[in-house]
């Protein structure tokens, strides 16, 4: 074991300069995609029933922390914007 050596940070702490996702909530990327397009037009383009039948922040959340599909494809729609 090499003492000299300084650890790895673990956990949340780690940087990750080249994630554009880094430090930034779900919570706030579905905020700031309704802000700029609207839950019809999330609806448009990415089809699940969260975003096309009576949309709620809420509800939208619970979906997305549960389907890793769904997220995917929110996360790199937010990435898209952000550009």
């Amino acid at each position: 074991m090499n003492t000299d050596a300084t650890p790895e940070p673990r956990g949340p702490r780690r940087e990750q300069p080249k994630n554009p996702l880094h430090g930034v909530t779900l919570k706030a990327i579905l905020e700031d995609l309704v802000e700029r397009r609207g839950w019809e037009d999330l609806g448009d383009r990415i089809n699940i029933r969260c975003f096309t039948h009576d949309p709620s922040l809420e509800s939208s959340l619970k979906f997305l922390r549960k389907t890793a599909w769904a997220r995917e494809r929110v996360e790199k729609l937010y990435v898209q914007d952000h550009r």
